[in-house]
């Protein structure tokens, strides 16, 4: 059912309802770096293994791996920031990574060892963020004009994913059918979620009552999680069958979901009432 949903989403065709509920059914588990003044989330795989970023306690950011409980740093050879974000069913991960002159770029992390990635051409600046088992990189860079654009990275070449008539283009998100997600700017400045499928372009239905409806993550079966602004605040939410459901920590000031997998646990980050930001795990109740 998620799947032909999806598929009329990606001819236009999609009629869906905004519906916007509270998530009881999932168990939180927070996740912190130790030692880390800041921690967030970004991707997790079919096996739970989890990716992401922290800052040490003078402010370096680190990228790492949690796998059965223990953390594994990264960091690329000779950068000065280094974050990952996301990880495929193979172990291998994606991230961006800052040297001394301060621009940004992407990396991929196999088996111990790093792998610089090509920059898209043009970019002054680049980030990669979502990752297939296929070996499929999607992400955004920035112009030397100073404008974004969306970008997949297959088979060694770079294709530009820019929204019609956009003002910038984020992507987010791939899975393994190249369902790509993510968002845009449109001409009046509103930010708005969108799939991108075979060359084809949906806006996704905005959250109701939200200022900012951002995709960000998409698993296999089709289902969407991202973030929505609604009260000058950042909220969680999953996009599954034609329904938005809110899905964020109890009693944080801020939550921002970034990946989905096929068993339906989501991760990403949200800010306690100190205001310290955490990663989080969401695991469906079975």
């Amino acid at each position: 059912m998620k799947r032909i949903i999806f598929e009329l989403m990606a001819l236009g065709l999609f009629l869906g309802v905004t519906v916007q509920a509270k998530a009881d059914g999932y168990d939180f588990t927070t996740i912190d770096v130790p030692g880390a003044t800041l921690t967030q989330a970004r991707g997790i795989n079919t096996f739970g293994q989890i990716v992401g970023l922290f800052n040490d306690a003078g402010g370096t950011q680190h990228g790492f791996l949690l796998c059965e409980g223990r953390y594994t740093t990264l960091d690329v050879p000779g950068s000065t920031h280094t974050g990952a974000q996301n990880i495929s069913d193979f172990g291998e991960i994606v991230g961006n990574y800052i040297c001394g002159d301060g621009i940004r770029h992407g990396y991929l992390w196999s088996n111990g060892r790093y792998t610089l990635l090509p920059d898209p051409p043009a970019a002054a600046d680049t980030h990669t963020q979502g990752f297939n088992n296929a070996g499929d990189i999607v992400g955004f860079y920035l112009d030397e004009g100073g404008t974004n654009h969306g970008f997949l990275l297959s088979q060694g070449r770079h294709t530009t994913i820019d929204v019609p008539d956009a003002r910038l283009t984020w992507v987010g998100g791939i899975n393994d059918a190249c369902q790509i997600v993510g968002l845009y700017d449109d001409a009046g400045g509103r930010r708005h979620g969108f799939l991108w499928y075979q060359g084809k372009f949906t806006p996704l239905p905005d959250v109701s009552g939200a200022t900012v409806t951002a995709a960000n993550g998409i698993n296999n079966s089709g289902e969407i999680v991202g973030w929505y602004t609604a009260g000058g605040t950042d909220h969680g939410f999953l996009l599954s069958e034609d329904k938005y459901t809110t899905i964020e920590v109890p009693d944080s000031t801020l939550s921002v979901n970034f990946m989905i997998n096929d068993f339906g646990e989501i991760v990403g980050f949200y800010r306690d009432q100190d205001g310290t930001s955490h990663g989080f795990l969401a695991t469906p109740k079975r």
